[in-house]
């Protein structure tokens, strides 16, 4: 299947893999000093065009890269999530970030549960991690929600290595019971 045509649709949402059409959001996204803090640092515009890219890329050179997370109704990009495993990475990680204002409505949860599905039953990933910063409150609580235990500190890779992060994560075969209570 080309990458164009990879489309995942939810109740409320689409998680689709990200294009052009997507910078302003992507941008706005990135220079938001809320949605940052624990994920790399307020971008710049042309820092956020070379990370769209590099994500546009990922799905051309893995075949998977998180997805843009696009309301159904509207078509409005509020955010990105799902697999994410580049070179160097402690583990196969399905992450999360969605605009602050859209924060608190259940998108997180509804596309996570979405994502961690399609790195099992597609990608056939045996082990699913997310490398959250100890202070990022509503991302445990996220993890926890889905099922994700703190399996204990780890290590990214440069330009990241002196992010303080733990791996909470869970195995394909807990996922496979863990996501029964969303069906």
């Amino acid at each position: 299947m080309a990458v164009e045509d990879i489309r995942i649709e939810t109740e409320r949402l689409i998680l689709r893999p990200p294009n052009s059409d997507d910078f302003d959001g992507w941008a706005a996204f990135q220079a938001d000093a809320e949605t940052m803090t624990y994920i790399g640092g307020v971008k710049s515009r042309a820092e956020s065009w070379r990370d769209l890219c590099a994500m546009v890329g990922a799905w051309h050179v893995r075949g998977y890269a998180m997805f843009s997370l696009i309301i159904k109704d509207s078509g409005q990009w509020i955010g990105r999530i799902g697999p994410w495993y580049p070179d160097g990475w402690p583990g196969t990680e399905v992450g999360w970030g969605v605009a602050p204002e859209f924060a608190g409505k259940g998108y997180a949860l509804e596309a996570a549960v979405a994502s961690m599905n399609y790195a099992v039953d597609v990608l056939g990933w045996s082990d699913i991690c997310h490398t959250i910063d100890p202070k990022n409150i509503a991302s445990i609580k996220l993890a926890e929600r889905v099922g994700s235990t703190n399996r204990g500190p780890t290590q990214l890779p440069d330009p990241y290595q002196d992010a303080r992060v733990d791996d909470w994560g869970q195995s394909r075969d807990q996922w496979l019971v863990n996501r029964k209570q969303f069906q």
